[in-house]
């Protein structure tokens, strides 16, 4: 006990590396040794994993400043620059601020998902997909990409937005990650009273063991997938974690033809109040005067 509590106070998140001794008979205390020891795994994992994700979020929102400072220095350092330069030069800032936006928004929603729910309402899954559709039909057919559906009704349970923000991740890696003249097929379905959404494309092959390193923040797998993607690295993660704050079920599968197969599951929606879930689009219509 003495040799086991004295290892004990010496640990902290810069040793974590260390372990309880395992030592005498396989009794009581053995045990306790052993189940703080993998205690310890589970915590040096996942202080590894953090110090991984902020060096990358570092690295992520500096880049995007330093290419804010180079471009208003060049600018200013010319002579020259007119009016119409000027206002490029301003537009391009203001497009590389856009980026950033949009990568801290993506962080906030991460660091929100592995929080977890504070309160969880019906959502309309099939609602919510429609509205997602609708807004990458304009997009997707820019690429072009073929997006077809087949929704039916799944009522589930959670934060709209959250589930709303993992649909259209989902969406928008499929668009992105795939060929000119491509395809994405989506739907959603009630099985056994849970709710599910499948979201497949074609696009460049995927390697089986690249699957679990996609949903790690900011992985980007493949030359080919990091040309056709525009993205921030965090559609998957962002995903995952989601999924997990949900409770849901996410299946990642890589088509033997290229592209993904994703599909995420659900648990059984409570009965919350009366009726089916409505969409926020139905809601807002309701209260309209």
């Amino acid at each position: 006990l003495r040799a086991m509590t004295g290892a004990a106070r010496q640990l902290s998140e810069d040793n974590l590396h260390e372990r309880l001794p395992e030592v005498g008979p396989r009794d009581e205390l053995r045990d306790l040794a052993a189940t703080f020891n993998a205690l310890l795994g589970r915590l040096e994992t996942a202080f590894d994993s953090q110090r991984r994700f902020v060096a990358n979020a570092s690295h992520e929102l500096r880049t995007p400043l330093t290419l804010e400072r180079a471009v208003v220095e060049v600018a200013l350092a010319d002579p020259g620059a007119d009016a119409d330069s000027l206002r490029a030069t301003c537009e391009r800032v203001l497009a590389i601020g856009s980026e950033q936006e949009a990568l801290i928004d993506a962080l906030l929603t991460l660091a929100r998902s592995q929080r977890g729910l504070d309160q969880r309402q019906p959502v309309d899954l099939a609602g919510t997909t429609a509205e997602v559709l609708c807004r990458w039909a304009e997009p997707a057919a820019a690429q072009p990409v073929e997006v077809s559906h087949e929704l039916s009704p799944a009522a589930v349970s959670g934060d709209e937005r959250l589930v709303e923000r993992l649909v259209a991740n989902l969406v928008e890696n499929a668009v992105r990650h795939n060929y000119p003249g491509g395809w994405v097929r989506v739907s959603t379905a009630t099985a056994a009273g849970r709710g599910g959404l499948r979201v497949s494309n074609s696009g460049p092959p995927v390697a089986s063991d690249e699957i679990d390193r996609l949903v790690q923040p900011f992985h980007r797998a493949g030359p080919d997938r990091a040309h056709h993607s525009g993205g921030l690295g965090l559609g998957l993660s962002i995903v995952q974690a989601i999924a997990s704050a949900h409770g849901a079920e996410l299946e990642i599968t890589p088509r033997s033809s290229g592209g993904l197969d994703i599909v995420v599951t659900f648990p059984v929606a409570p009965v919350i109040g009366a009726g089916p879930p409505r969409t926020a689009r139905e809601q807002a219509e309701a209260h309209a005067p």
